[in-house]
């Protein structure tokens, strides 16, 4: 199954286009898990079980496996969620790009070492940089475009023959780039009259978009702007915002909470 299908089944099936960035922070995990064998992923465990039912993806960011040398528990939480809760899709958020010798191995880390679904990666080397991950039909890559971060404009802006940079990564990206109908778009919430211009040039390309919650990202600008022909095309990720809704014991009802508020605001604007 296309990683397409896998997410059209799961935006259907939960009804939702919430996506829960799985980002610990060992200074903020509750407590009663610090001093667990694996306290990363006995977190991670309570969000997915309290969440599993109203996502349509998870993303883990690597870098808060890795600076604490828990690459380990990252697979855990991996695997976990597929075994457990299967058919909803995990995007390891890793924003890889090297040249395809070095590709090929970032590719075989994130969907053979991790078993991730989809990988997040930067574009700045040119399309033959991407060719080792698109070459996974059944696995999705999320292609860099028009970042949340206040400071995206300063390169994503600059115009490139008449055009500006992220305009023209979408069109690469929808004409291209897309030959295994595999690729999708980092858009942030937190511009949405851009998330409308990339909308329009990709047409019903599915759109990873970051920005909601700790970020301020508008909800309703965003799914307004964002939504495909079908009323569905985007994975509106929420981390901080759901994973630190609470504290203590109870921090997993807390998040369950916030997924499902987050899911009712989208769904009334769709």
């Amino acid at each position: 199954m296309s990683f397409y299908e896998t997410l059209g089944k799961m935006w259907a099936k939960n009804n939702s286009l919430v996506c829960v960035g799985l980002d610990p922070d060992l200074s903020r995990i509750p407590d009663h898990l610090s001093g667990a064998k694996n306290p990363i992923f006995e977190f991670n465990r309570g969000i997915v079980d309290a969440t599993a039912d109203l996502v349509c993806a998870y993303k883990p960011q690597f870098a808060h496996y890795a600076a604490e040398g828990a690459e380990t528990q990252l697979a855990m939480t991996i695997d976990y969620i597929h075994k457990t809760y299967p058919g909803v899709p995990v995007i390891l958020d890793v924003k890889r790009g090297d040249i395809g010798s070095t590709a090929k191995m970032y590719a075989k880390e994130a969907f053979d070492r991790y078993g991730a679904d989809a990988l997040t990666v930067n574009p700045f080397l040119g399309g033959d940089s991407l060719t080792p991950f698109l070459e996974n039909k059944d696995k999705g890559v999320v292609i860099l475009c028009r970042t949340s971060n206040p400071g995206a404009r300063d390169i994503q802006d600059l115009e490139v023959n008449g055009k500006k940079l992220y305009q023209v990564i979408a069109y690469k990206a929808s004409y291209e780039w897309n030959y295994n109908s595999n690729v999708l778009l980092v858009v942030g919430a937190t511009y949405p009259k851009e998330l409308k211009e990339i909308r329009y040039i990709v047409g019903d390309i599915p759109l990873l978009v970051p920005g909601i919650g700790a970020q301020g990202g508008d909800t309703e600008a965003a799914v307004r702007n964002g939504l495909d022909s079908n009323g569905a095309g985007m994975i509106i990720n929420s981390s901080r915002g759901i994973i630190y809704a609470g504290t203590g014991k109870n921090f997993a009802d807390a998040a369950r909470q916030a997924a499902e508020a987050l899911r009712d605001e989208i769904n009334r604007y769709r």
